[in-house]
């Protein structure tokens, strides 16, 4: 059930959070703190139940601390830079060979934010764009959007804020080669990609509004084949419960969450040792 040791918690982790959320010292150990919201992650359980006891070796938090160190972060974007931190500082372990473009809906059962009906889901979902390294490690995420819109929906501002992303964390854009299926082929996202020196490996589409039969927009099919390791992204990522059905109304935990859950996936990957 561990997400991470608590020994990659407070090398990883602690250093990029503010513990100090009040005027008042945290009586709790900080990295188990950490690890009791690891553990809600995983999990997916309410807060309320969280097993504190069980958790804390020392004097234990009430699940409502739990939350409002949770909380508290979220709003100062302390989780969002402990990404994206850990993303720099392992970048060159990461395989860029190419990056995958894909979204995903989430089905939502409590209402809040950016969440709209999706026919397809035959209910209330959250739709966010992802993109992956070429292992399938996360690299970033747009902020979430109503699942009654599609993909493309407003996908110049949502593909300019994943590249924003990728700078934050010091990754080269020029050069870089973007995998996505033919849902996304719009001329949009080919001028975006061309305008930051990315190469944009799209099959046409013959439903898009601007295909055309004599279009030679070229191809790479291997390359191409590489997409599907974002389905194990995908995978990695409904193995932490709270992600697989999305129960929070605020579309800022929803998004702390997810910034938790690729920098768990980062350094387990990053740690572990290498097989023969």
């Amino acid at each position: 059930m561990e997400v991470l040791s608590k020994d990659m918690i407070t090398r990883w982790l602690l250093p990029h959070l503010p513990l100090r959320t009040g005027g008042r010292r945290l009586a709790a150990d900080p990295a188990e703190l950490v690890g009791a919201i690891c553990y809600k992650l995983k999990t997916g359980c309410q807060w309320r139940w969280l097993p504190v006891k069980a958790l804390f070796t020392g004097e234990p938090l009430s699940w409502q601390g739990v939350y409002y160190h949770f909380n508290t972060w979220g709003k100062q974007g302390a989780w969002k830079n402990m990404w994206l931190t850990n993303l720099r500082l392992h970048r060159r372990a990461l395989n860029l060979s190419s990056v995958q473009l894909d979204g995903s809906h989430t089905l939502a059962k409590n209402g809040g934010a950016a969440i709209g009906y999706q026919g397809r889901k035959a209910g209330r979902t959250t739709n966010a764009l992802l993109l992956a390294a070429d292992q399938g490690l996360p690299l970033a995420m747009a902020t979430p959007q109503a699942g009654n819109q599609h993909d493309t929906f407003e996908l110049e501002r949502v593909f300019a804020e994943l590249c924003e992303l990728l700078e934050a964390a010091e990754l080269r854009l020029d050069g870089l080669f973007l995998n996505a299926d033919k849902a996304f082929d719009v001329s949009s996202l080919r001028q975006a990609c061309a305008r930051r020196g990315i190469e944009a490996n799209i099959p046409r589409n013959r439903r898009a509004a601007d295909w055309q039969t004599d279009d030679n927009t070229p191809l790479a099919p291997e390359l191409y084949h590489r997409r599907l390791v974002i389905e194990r992204l995908n995978a990695w990522l409904d193995g932490f419960k709270t992600l697989l059905v999305r129960y929070e109304t605020s579309l800022q935990n929803w998004l702390a969450f997810h910034w938790l859950a690729f920098t768990a996936l980062l350094l387990r990957k990053m740690t572990n040792p290498p097989t023969s």
